[in-house]
């Protein structure tokens, strides 16, 4: 008698990195011949990516795992496997919590994932991934982990230290998901610029961008998660020059405060971090600069906001987001404690959130009149919805071009922009 195949679904919570991983996972289980289905209600077994890098993350997670555990009990699956950042740190603790679940997996043990939903794992497949994000741009993970001492943050307990992933290897993946239609490359790290110090004793970044932009298909490349201090400035002349290097930087600036940046270990002065701003914007004429911050930090003190805030208002960033301080087990700010109330936490990320809204809505009125290039990401009442070069998916604006015949999904335009708000550009082709 044929043994009935089982139905797997993978639910991916978190950031983008996991976003890769699971991709990686669905084209090692479609090469396997095993059957995927997008929705858990029809699945045999669930494999539940996890995300532990903030506590409203590690709810998620727990919720996700909850819910399958509870459809296992009912008899709607037959199997629970998570795997990720979060089980990575509490798989010992999750297990007692949930004994449902069948296995728990880290962030880098895809093999053994795959042999326990009874999958080979293939080398062969090395690059090959199955796309979940529409197919004109992708997700391009070009190393893991992180060698920087953050007191606040604990991405290194669950990714571990930086290395960086074989330039060749990264080339074959880009090459692969370029046959599949992707124009967009959007380059991803736990910091992008450290990219080679391991492999040779320098910074590659510069080098690998130009090898990407070579490749026949790329018209965008896009880089995230820079990290400030010892930035390379090399970096800078590669952007200028490259019209493919999308004019955008994601850059987390944290804060501004030199006593929370000190405690934070952050490695920059708000000196410092001005001055590479202002190097970064002299060398790169009209790039767009993106930032995270973190405020009620334990020792942020209603003047270390003040100075935030000001920073903030000085320096008009293009895309900004704030997150509540999360106190993380492990780390070296876990000593401080968590004396600043959610309420207080809550209300300075209110206050930098309707400062960022006034300077967005200032910026994007600006731009009335004039022509921006965009790529088509979807189509949606009457619009096509694209982004900029300054805007990178799922996180930052939109533009809303008035749909008419030819405006395909994927494609490019050069489009009018007629009309702002906080948040979004319209505009007409």
């Amino acid at each position: 008698m044929e043994k009935k195949t089982q139905k797997i679904n993978v639910i991916t919570l978190g950031c983008a990195k996991n976003l890769v991983d699971s991709e990686v996972l669905l084209g090692q289980l479609k090469a396997g011949q095993a059957e995927v289905v997008a929705d858990i209600h029809d699945a045999d077994i669930a494999v539940i990516n996890t995300c532990g890098f903030i506590d409203a993350a590690k709810q998620e997670s727990i919720d996700a795992i909850v819910e399958a555990a509870e459809r296992k009990n009912r008899g709607k699956l037959k199997k629970v496997v998570v795997m990720g950042c979060l089980s990575e740190r509490y798989s010992k603790e999750l297990a007692e919590e949930v004994p449902e679940v069948d296995a728990f997996y880290g962030s880098n043990q895809l093999s053994e994932v795959l042999n326990e939903v009874g999958v080979d794992y293939k080398r062969e497949l090395l690059g090959e991934r199955s796309l979940s994000t529409p197919s004109h741009f992708a997700y391009l993970k070009i190393s893991e982990g992180c060698d920087h001492p953050c007191s606040f943050c604990a991405i290194p307990l669950m990714r571990g230290l930086h290395r960086s992933k074989p330039e060749e290897e990264i080339v074959h993946e880009a090459e692969y998901v370029a046959t599949q239609g992707v124009k967009e490359l959007i380059v991803i790290a736990q910091d992008a610029t450290y990219y080679g110090l391991d492999l040779s004793g320098e910074r590659r970044l510069p080098q690998l961008l130009q090898r990407l932009s070579d490749m026949r298909g790329i018209e965008w490349i896009r880089i995230m998660y820079a990290y400030p201090s010892k930035f390379p400035l090399e970096l800078l002349d590669s952007m200028s020059e490259n019209r493919k290097i999308c004019r955008y930087l994601d850059i987390p600036i944290q804060h501004a405060s030199d006593a929370v940046l000190k405690s934070m270990r952050r490695g920059i002065t708000n000196r410092a971090t001005r001055q590479l701003l202002d190097t970064v914007k002299t060398k790169v004429p009209g790039i767009a600069l993106r930032t995270t911050l973190i405020v009620g930090y334990p020792n942020e003190t209603e003047d270390d906001f003040k100075v935030l805030y000001d920073f903030v208002k000085e320096t008009e960033f293009h895309r900004l987001g704030v997150f509540t301080y999360s106190q993380e087990e492990g780390t070296f700010a876990y000593e401080l404690g968590d004396p600043i109330p959610a309420e207080v936490k809550e209300e300075r990320k209110g206050v930098l959130m309707e400062l960022q809204k006034e300077i967005s809505e200032k910026r994007n009125v600006s731009l009335m009149g004039f022509t921006v290039k965009v790529l088509i990401d979807r189509k949606e009442g009457g619009f096509a919805v694209g982004r900029s070069e300054w805007d990178a998916p799922e996180i930052d604006q939109e533009v809303f071009v008035k749909d008419a015949p030819g405006l395909a999904v994927g494609n490019f335009f050069n489009v009018k922009v007629v009309d702002a708000v906080e948040y979004d550009l319209y505009a007409e082709h």
